[in-house]
């Protein structure tokens, strides 16, 4: 840093230029002369949203450039777990930020509702952005007037979002860095086939229980059975590598079949302390997901309560295109579904010495 820099004082309202920001209310209404007193809220709302939206892209998008090196230092996973704990705390507030919305009864917002054509929220490119890198991919989008949901952007605006589409996807970044995770291989331990050892013996104690059962009619015992299924049910595509790559084929899988093993044994060795940012990071991400998706309901709900069936601004269907994005658009499936996998500690395959060594508080790479 150059010594000769002179710091000189800043007040507050110039630092936040507040002037820019507290000018920045122009209600429609009251251009037109027929002021609507809640267009005031409507406007500041939405504009708090697009200020939140900024910092969580900018917090998203450094974790991504972390995740696109080739190495990453193990100290960034904890400073993307803690930038991650911060965007979902923004959600918090973005979801409880409705609650004020819904202060402004239909009465209210019908007063000015007209002025708005044809803008929507659906025009919110910082949102998009959003969606894109967190990883929700084109082709899985609920679309409105079968037009890319890209349409209604410039050209400069529509390039920033297939350039993130392209490289700066935290999904495949994340699926990328559990793929080059050295937990899997271990000489004379295989992961694998010795959780599907675990998965069998649990089954079967499952079974024997549900058949020991006193209470229990053979017909109840009959469909606990069915329903529970076996090994070559929802356990198939983790034993099966092509059946898991089937599944991604047709799009109902998005994580490839290494990246999957990878977020099965950091979430089944938990406890390890060299895996335990690893797994802090996985649970972060299906939260960011979560707190999207209540977002997304809770905004459709929002919309019902405000104009029931009546069409959007931006000429969607209102609340059933919002509910049905509440549905379609979890990005993190993958990790959810990690859930179906588990087992219970008492069944956990027991590590050999060596391989609970490198799960250590240090993991050495041998072949260096």
């Amino acid at each position: 840093m150059d010594k000769d820099i002179k710091y000189t004082s800043v007040k507050y309202d110039n630092y936040l230029q507040l002037q820019q920001l507290l000018t920045a209310q122009t209600m429609r209404s009251e251009q037109i002369g027929t002021p609507a007193h809640d267009e005031m809220l409507f406007i500041i709302v939405h504009q708090v949203y697009e200020l939140w939206f900024k910092e969580i892209i900018h917090d998203l998008k450094s974790i991504v450039k972390m995740f696109n090196e080739d190495t990453i230092d193990e100290r960034n996973i904890g400073v993307a777990v803690s930038r991650l704990k911060r965007v979902t705390e923004i959600q918090k507030l973005l979801i409880e930020q409705i609650r004020v919305m819904e202060t402004m009864t239909p009465l209210d917002f019908l007063d000015f509702r007209n002025y708005l054509f044809p803008a929507s929220g659906f025009q919110s490119f910082q949102f998009r952005v959003i969606e894109v890198i967190l990883g929700l991919p084109a082709e899985q989008r609920i679309t409105y007037n079968k037009a890319p949901y890209s349409i209604v952007f410039d050209e400069a605006e529509k390039k920033e979002l297939e350039d993130l589409e392209a490289h700066g996807n935290m999904l495949k970044a994340v699926e990328q860095w559990l793929e080059r995770t050295p937990f899997l291989e271990f000489k004379g331990f295989n992961f694998i086939e010795k959780y599907k050892q675990a998965v069998t013996n649990m089954i079967e104690n499952e079974k024997r229980a549900i058949m020991e059962n006193t209470i229990l009619s053979d017909h109840n015992k009959e469909m606990r059975l069915k329903m529970m299924g076996d090994s070559s049910t929802y356990f198939q595509n983790i034993f099966d590598e092509s059946k898991h790559n089937e599944l991604v084929k047709s799009g109902k899988l998005k994580f490839s079949y290494k990246a999957t093993k990878a977020a099965l044994l950091i979430n089944l060795y938990r406890d390890e302390p060299i895996l335990h940012l690893p797994f802090q990071l996985l649970q972060k991400l299906m939260d960011v997901d979560e707190y999207m998706t209540t977002w997304r309901y809770r905004h459709a709900q929002m919309v019902l309560r405000m104009l029931g069936k009546k069409v959007g601004t931006g000429g969607s269907s209102g609340h059933a295109y919002l509910n049905e994005t509440a549905r379609s658009h979890h990005i993190y499936t993958d990790l959810h579904n990690i859930s179906t996998l588990m087992i219970p500690r008492s069944e956990l395959p027991d590590l050999p010495k060596e391989v609970h060594r490198e799960l250590g508080f240090y993991y050495t790479d041998h072949s260096h």
